[in-house]
């Protein structure tokens, strides 16, 4: 098992990022709550990972903080939640307020979450209600954290149509998440910035 990396940054494009460790590139997929404290490309970053094996395929996921690997643990342990799911909620809701939801049996809050229906989402607080507990979010500030620290930008050229890509691959419909970065005022934002705005207004309709 792969439980961290520590190497240089060299690629990073939503949910997708490289990194060097040895000569050895490393290619993961990370929450977007990962991705806002990234550093930029060419500089060292150490990240906490799990290593998803398939059949066809040995999947390695990264992540900034501990709590947001572990929390990415609980959630794949639930029936019928993936590690592309996972990822989807750590992006459109911070560890913290994600264990307050489940607190407040808040239903409404992650069906706004792409791929989640009613059912999916009270199996979620059905079954982590039992395992929250052992998730110490004390560490993560994920979103809010973000607002706090200025987002770092995920590919300088053509920052709409990163954004737009990224929310694809975070599960949104492409028509859906044009429509999203359409109502962000994206004029000189990195695309990381364009992506944290659409999902916070995601998160509030």
């Amino acid at each position: 098992m792969i439980g961290r990396l520590h190497g240089i940054l060299i690629s990073k494009q939503a949910p997708a990022l490289m990194v060097d460790v040895g000569g050895v590139g490393y290619e993961l997929e990370a929450p977007m709550s990962t991705f806002y404290d990234l550093p930029e490309l060419g500089q060292s970053v150490t990240l906490h990972t799990h290593l998803v094996v398939r059949e066809d395929a040995q999947l390695l996921y990264g992540f900034y903080r501990e709590a947001d690997r572990s929390l990415f643990r609980t959630l794949i342990k639930v029936n019928g939640v993936g590690p592309k799911l996972a990822l989807t909620i750590l992006s459109g809701m911070a560890a913290d307020a994600l264990v307050q939801c489940v607190a407040d049996n808040d239903i409404p809050a992650l069906v706004r979450l792409p791929g989640i229906g009613k059912k999916t989402a009270e199996r979620l607080l059905i079954e982590l209600r039992d395992r929250i507990g052992d998730v110490d979010v004390g560490g993560s500030t994920g979103l809010p954290a973000a607002e706090l620290a200025r987002a770092k930008a995920v590919i300088a050229n053509h920052p709409v149509n990163d954004a737009v890509s990224a929310l694809v691959a975070l599960g949104y419909k492409p028509q859906e998440a044009t429509c999203m970065v359409k109502a962000v005022e994206s004029d000189d934002l990195a695309s990381e910035e364009i992506i944290r705005q659409a999902l916070k207004a995601a998160a509030t309709r």
